[in-house]
């Protein structure tokens, strides 16, 4: 469908383009609407023209691996999309839905380098659309990957934990184990031996303390086990999306399976009919 010059005029990318320029791009650019919810193009379609949003709405979104769609961004009147798959002649990397009834203006390769060729500073327009996609494509990826348990724990530890976590390790190490061997010997064998008797015979103090060192050390090691606790929890929650994606993995390659079956069919059946219309001949 043809597109009248007079409506370039209120878009960003043909804005600061003449008259003439205007009406030059105007006689090879296509007008097309897409039906409300319809889709424009999707994930993995040829890529063969880029668009730009006269009205209506259109919603960028893609596919996680598990099966989750992820909205990059929502175009509105004079926002561009597409470019990126009709620069490399790629397939498309998003897909494009209409969520409401929407008028798009449509350049294909050649278009765009009429364009570029009238207007140089019409590439720059385009540049800026790839960045900012890209921009929202690189904080989906930070914030979606798998997150690491002891990363997340040690963003949120306190100089407490730090310190029950140290001392729950030191606890159970075999040079603990010779300091208190070494430490109750000496306190025992000086006041035995009369050496210096600060705490004689059935040592009251040495048990006073050692049962504080037990209490002490009995919460320490529980608030290390509670921060254990926390990170096994976290990687039962990763073990679970993980398993989440692995099974829509294989339903997915069970679905591309089938597709292949069916289209392997509909080949053997049109092979068997020219060789039925070869023999009737």
């Amino acid at each position: 469908m043809p597109v009248a010059a007079s409506l370039l005029t209120d878009l960003p990318l043909f804005e600061s383009l003449g008259r003439d320029e205007r009406a030059l791009l105007a006689g090879v650019v296509d007008l097309r609407t897409v039906p409300a919810g319809e889709f424009l193009f999707k994930a993995g379609d040829p890529g063969q023209a880029m668009y730009i949003v006269v009205s209506g709405e259109i919603e960028i979104s893609v596919t996680d691996r598990a099966g989750q769609k992820i909205v990059l961004t929502d175009c509105h009147r004079g926002d561009t999309f597409g470019e990126l798959a009709m620069l490399d002649a790629g397939p498309r990397s998003a897909s494009a839905r209409a969520v409401e009834e929407t008028t798009l203006v449509e350049l294909d390769r050649s278009d765009v380098l009429l364009l570029v060729t009238q207007k140089p500073e019409s590439a720059l327009h385009m540049l800026g659309a790839l960045g900012a996609m890209t921009r929202k494509a690189d904080l989906l990826l930070r914030t979606r990957v798998a997150r690491n348990a002891n990363e997340e724990i040690e963003e949120q530890v306190t100089f407490v934990g730090r310190l029950a976590d140290w001392i729950a390790a030191f606890s159970g190490s075999m040079s603990f184990l010779f300091l208190n061997a070494l430490w109750f010997g000496g306190w025992i064998w000086l006041n035995v031996s009369g050496v210096w008797r600060f705490d004689p015979f059935p040592f009251g103090l040495l048990t006073m303390i050692v049962s504080l060192q037990a209490i002490f050390l009995s919460i320490f090691v529980l608030l290390a086990q509670n921060r254990q606790s926390a990170k096994d929890h976290v990687r039962d929650d990763l073990e679970y999306e993980i398993n989440v994606k692995a099974e829509l993995e294989i339903a997915h390659l069970h679905e591309k399976v089938e597709e292949i079956r069916e289209g392997m069919l509909v080949r053997l059946q049109r092979i068997e009919a020219l060789l039925e219309a070869g023999r009737g001949q």
